[in-house]
């Protein structure tokens, strides 16, 4: 844990939602009233230790309740479900059955994860209960608008309802995929974590080690395409050091950091994170009123400490060598110079 130590600052706060945030999470319907909130689910009376396949501690306990609370728990957490993946509607409520509520006892958010299944054919899929943090809220939007993925999740009150995000937990796939992938799979990884790092760079979504994004490998005629997804938007503009929001320098990330060193040129590097920037200017510009309307809660809202938003300025005007940084106050100033730098560049080039 000693890059953690030298990188990360202290732990990082919750940060509330304000008044400016909710009314646009009300906009854009991410903001549902519902029955169940998060300290409802911290009454569990008792756990078990989850272990994987191997007998190893997975730091998931399986939670139990009272049998009153239990039922209630149950049918709030069902008619979650149907909001998250449906219109709301009853009637599919009766074929649904909530297999297991862990809880998580590692990391900041300590998030509850429901598993619900279909009790006609079995099919299963989970969702996360978690503390409503303004930073994540953030993270998860700016994932939605600049990313290629579409992001569902629900806030009400102190609670944060997230989608789950299937995939290979990246520490698993350096560990045990990894040297299993063709030469030419490992070319194309190496494209995809150029793009993935580039992406997390830019919109400052910090805290990249391999537990915190999957690999998503999906077949494609005669070849897998594999896809890189952050799982984790806890660190969304809050560290002062430019190093943590770049997965090169977090040591989980080293390996395959080595691997995109030895498959691919500077050329096709530089290539590469160009593609992202532009990719996410296309977002921008596609989304403008809904980018413009979420920078500016950024813009009022408290998401850091004053010494990690004057450090992160001097760390961006070096390696970008824009002295506008110098005017910003707050995080949200910051990412909207990043962004208007990137959006401005694509712009000059397309009117060359």
């Amino acid at each position: 844990m000693a890059v953690r130590k030298k990188l990360m600052s202290k732990k990082k706060p919750t940060f509330p939602v304000n008044e400016l945030l909710d009314s646009y999470l009300k906009k854009y319907n991410r903001n549902v009233k519902i029955a169940v909130l998060y300290e409802d689910l911290l009454r569990f009376q008792g756990s078990v230790v989850l272990y994987d396949k191997n007998d190893v501690d997975t730091l998931w306990i399986r939670t139990f309740y009272s049998d009153f609370d239990r039922q209630e728990i149950d049918a709030s957490l069902k008619k979650i479900y149907t909001i998250l993946h449906s219109d709301g509607n009853d009637e599919t409520i009766p074929f649904l059955n909530v297999d297991g509520i862990d809880y998580c006892t590692f990391g900041n958010s300590k998030p509850f994860r429901i598993k619900i299944r279909n009790i006609i054919n079995d099919n299963y899929t989970y969702f996360y209960v978690k503390k409503a943090d303004a930073s994540r809220i953030y993270g998860l939007e700016l994932e939605h608008i600049l990313s290629p993925h579409n992001m569902n999740f629900l806030v009400h009150k102190d609670t944060l309802i997230e989608e789950h995000i299937s995939g290979i937990p990246g520490d698993d796939f350096i560990k045990d995929f990894l040297p299993k992938c063709t030469e030419s799979e490992k070319s194309q990884i190496a494209k995809e974590f150029v793009k993935f790092k580039e992406r997390c760079l830019v919109r400052l979504l910090g805290d990249m080690r391999s537990y915190n994004y999957v690999i998503i490998p999906t077949h494609d005629f005669d070849q897998i395409i594999y896809k890189i997804r952050a799982i984790d938007f806890d660190q969304q503009s809050f560290e002062g050091n430019l190093k943590v929001y770049d997965l090169q320098f977090l040591k989980e990330n080293f390996k395959i950091v080595d691997m995109v060193n030895r498959k691919l040129d500077n050329n096709s590097i530089m290539q590469y994170k160009l593609e992202e920037r532009s990719f996410m200017a296309k977002r921008m510009i596609t989304s403008p009123r809904r980018t413009s309307r979420l920078i500016k809660c950024m813009k009022n809202d408290t998401l850091s400490f004053p010494d990690n938003v004057q450090l992160l300025k001097k760390h961006l005007i070096k390696y970008v060598g824009d002295v506008k940084f110098k005017e910003c106050t707050n995080m949200g100033e910051i990412l909207e110079t990043i962004l208007v730098f990137v959006k401005r560049n694509y712009q000059d080039v397309l009117t060359k």
